[in-house]
């Protein structure tokens, strides 16, 4: 479910920040990666400006996060039903190397797809279509 986004700017800068400082990146090397000014990039995370969805995902790929991550930061989508985002919190773990989140989370995505599969055929009585949007996270490389 959608909402109309928050007046919390700074939060989604805060995380932003955070999660830069995690995965180790400099404003300018994200900036970059991202394929937005470094300037721009700094006011976002300052809280200056709010982002488009489009910029949002531009920096979560950059940052190999989830877009649907920064969308609940930004207030643009409502948090999943179960609250956890599991993705994140590993990305987040300062104590894994990238190689390890990755595999970590690579892993976890397989297994939730493979659960949805199943969910969907005890209660269709066929076989999938496609996974629920809560299997279906973004991982970037």
């Amino acid at each position: 479910m959608v909402r109309e986004p928050d007046d919390h700017p700074r939060d989604l800068g805060s995380f932003i920040r955070e999660q830069r400082a995690t995965a180790r990146l400099s404003l300018r090397r994200l900036s970059e990666l991202a394929g937005i000014s470094n300037p721009y990039l700094s006011q976002i995370e300052r809280g200056l400006r709010r982002p488009s969805a489009d910029i949002l995902q531009q920096i979560a790929k950059a940052l190999r996060i989830s877009a649907e991550t920064l969308y609940v930061q930004a207030g643009m989508l409502d948090p999943p039903g179960d609250g956890v985002d599991l993705v994140a919190h590993i990305r987040a773990d300062p104590h894994l190397a990238e190689s390890q989140k990755q595999a970590l989370v690579q892993i976890y995505l397989s297994f939730r797809r493979e659960h949805d599969r199943e969910h969907h055929r005890d209660h269709d009585g066929d076989e999938p279509t496609a996974p629920s949007p809560g299997g279906a996270a973004t991982v970037g490389r």
